[in-house]
């Protein structure tokens, strides 16, 4: 049985390390994609799960099942394809460790993905299922996500999303919008950032947790950067502050990571989501703040998952 099955994007990050003296940046391959990061950090925090998705049939994409077989996750999902290109994704940082993406994706394996080819077994086999949007940018993939969370919600399966906006792979906002709002409409449990709650609905972080709950979201979690997370789910809510002494150099998978360390810690309750107490939520939530700030210390998405014992000494330091 798996904790967690994820569908979607595993890609290579090529993270800014340095600059020559014409600006142009130094860039290091790390393996990443937001569910890949996810699946990285529920593995490190004692989570079994499993991998849906693409990668071409490149030296990337053979590295990169590699590194997922490396953190513990089930790889037989991931299908290698000889005809498409493993998806890129080019991050720059500026001074404060906040990122700006430059795609290789045109098409990217990871849009390539068909129903037809996902196997079942790893959804029948999990409590979570868990997507995100960039999934839904382009076709066949849109269609095999969407069948997907389909086949999980029949199944009775928990259903986690990340809305994880990135506006450059949209044709236009309101397609984004339209998309983004379908997947929180299907979801059990939400991360969501306040820049995506102001894109979505231009409210405060406080009011979007009303508008998930109105969609039926359960377990709505809204993170806000280095100001921490607020959250909400079965009457309770409150607000957890990021740990200090953070010093950042990559915010890459930050959101994603806090994603999956506070998945981990409500699967390891053994409940139901409804029976979820307040207490459980906030420990979710303060485990998931302190895993993400410290991941920003370090370049990359799935490299940077900070290992139990960091989390732990934080946390209880």
């Amino acid at each position: 049985m798996y904790d967690v099955t994820a569908l979607g994007e595993l890609l290579i990050d090529f993270a800014c390390v340095g600059a020559d003296k014409n600006g142009y940046p130094t860039l290091a391959a790390k393996p990443g994609g937001a569910p890949a990061n996810l699946i990285a950090a529920l593995c490190a925090y004692g989570s079994k799960t499993a991998f849906l998705g693409k990668v071409g049939d490149d030296a990337f994409g053979r590295l990169l099942v590699d590194t997922m077989q490396r953190i513990g996750a089930e790889t037989r999902g991931i299908i290698v394809d000889p005809g498409v290109f493993t998806t890129l994704a080019f991050v720059t940082v500026d001074d404060r460790g906040e990122r700006s993406f430059s795609f290789a994706r045109k098409p990217g394996a990871d849009t390539r993905l068909r129903f037809e080819e996902l196997d079942l077994s790893l959804i029948d086999e999990c409590r979570d299922f868990h997507f995100g949007t960039l999934s839904l940018t382009h076709e066949p993939a849109r269609e095999a996500t969407k069948r997907a969370v389909a086949y999980a919600k029949a199944a009775g399966k928990w259903i986690s999303f990340d809305p994880n906006l990135r506006r450059m792979l949209w044709d236009d906002p309101e397609q984004a919008r339209e998309q983004m709002l379908w997947g929180l409409g299907q979801a059990d449990i939400v991360k969501l950032s306040d820049e995506e709650a102001d894109f979505l609905w231009g409210c405060t972080p406080e009011d979007s947790l009303e508008r998930l709950h109105a969609l039926g979201v359960r377990l709505a979690f809204v993170t806000l950067g280095a100001e921490g997370c607020i959250y909400s789910g079965n009457g309770a809510r409150g607000r957890v502050p990021a740990p200090g002494g953070i010093s950042p150099v990559d915010t890459t998978g930050a959101g994603d990571i806090f994603g999956g360390s506070m998945l981990s810690r409500l699967l390891q309750s053994g409940k139901e989501l409804g029976e979820i107490s307040a207490q459980e939520l906030h420990d979710a939530a303060e485990f998931a703040c302190c895993a993400a700030s410290l991941s920003t210390e370090q370049f990359g998405g799935i490299s940077s998952v900070p290992p139990m014992e960091a989390v732990l000494a934080r946390l209880h330091g």
